[in-house]
């Protein structure tokens, strides 16, 4: 009993998913962090000058869809890069759903202008790629990426993802076991 306020009779654990990589942490985003983010918001966060993205606003949009349908599973979900050194986030990453029927989860991710080049993207892609429940279930994780992005080919394959396909637009990447 605290003096002058209510027992406690319900309460719930809301613990928000961080992975810890070497200079960031991937901080997941929660349903009201997402709405704010899609809405043109910083999400609660602290960003770089350039950020956030328009590709972190889009995967926002696309976890608040599906929140909004029940579908939501924060271990799929989306994670902002948030540097230790300032706490500032420079990007964000995180899988486009939970793995299709194939067991195949698609990851992407971007980087505020200010802070490309220094490594980060493929840091954090090595820490959610060891992290993820894929690599515990045997779930392929695959990467798309536009044949002009010549960064971030160089992103997963430092991060050990291999070429299994192309077309005209598109190369496809995979991390398997």
């Amino acid at each position: 009993d605290l003096p002058g306020r209510p027992a406690v009779t319900e309460w719930r654990w809301r613990n928000n998913l961080v992975i810890d990589a070497e200079r960031l942490t991937l901080q997941g985003v929660t349903p009201a962090s997402a709405a704010d983010l899609a809405a043109g918001g910083d999400g609660g966060f602290a960003w770089v000058d350039s950020g956030p993205y328009q590709g972190t606003r889009d995967a926002a949009g696309m976890l608040l869809k599906a929140y909004e349908a029940g579908t939501h599973r924060p271990e799929w979900g989306v994670f902002v890069l948030v540097r230790s050194e300032d706490g500032r986030a420079v990007g964000a990453m995180g899988f486009h759903g939970p793995p299709d029927e194939e067991g195949r989860a698609e990851i992407g991710y971007d980087l505020a202008e200010d802070a490309r080049g220094m490594g980060y993207a493929t840091e954090a892609l090595r820490a959610l790629s060891a992290w993820s429940p894929a690599r515990r279930d045997g779930t392929v994780l695959r990467a798309k990426i536009d044949r002009a992005n010549l960064r971030s080919q160089a992103v997963v394959t430092r991060a050990g993802y291999r070429l299994v396909a192309e077309d005209e637009d598109l190369l496809t990447y995979e991390l398997r076991d």
